[in-house]
């Protein structure tokens, strides 16, 4: 295994932890999710979290930072971002815990 062939490993690895737990970083819903009955919210979380139809269309880099499905006739999309630990730039390192603060991002697809 090459070193970015690993380090993408332990991003996916990390993405998915984070995305099945909500442990490990921030979720924000946008107002579009936000504004939907409480009942919505919970199940389109549920759908996120078991989330797993990973496609090279979906998924080119292999890191599991984004999906896509439908909820009740509309389009839901999730999406994953690596900040520095102070949530003020990109992160250097996505791979590392320590230095990294995932974002997940729920929306209606028509907010994106």
């Amino acid at each position: 295994m090459t070193e970015d062939t690993t380090k993408t490993a332990r991003i996916r690895e990390l993405n998915d932890l984070f995305r099945t737990s909500f442990i490990g970083g921030k979720v924000l819903q946008t107002q579009g999710i936000q504004s939907l009955p409480e009942e919505d919210q919970s199940s389109i979380r549920e759908q996120v979290e078991r989330f797993n139809d990973f496609t090279e269309d979906n998924d080119p880099h292999g890191e599991h930072d984004f999906g896509a499905f439908d909820h009740s006739g509309q389009k839901i999309f999730w999406k994953i971002d690596y900040y520095d630990a102070a949530m003020e730039y990109g992160s250097e390192d996505p791979a590392d815990p320590k230095q990294t603060t995932r974002v997940l991002t729920i929306m209606l697809a028509s907010e994106y």
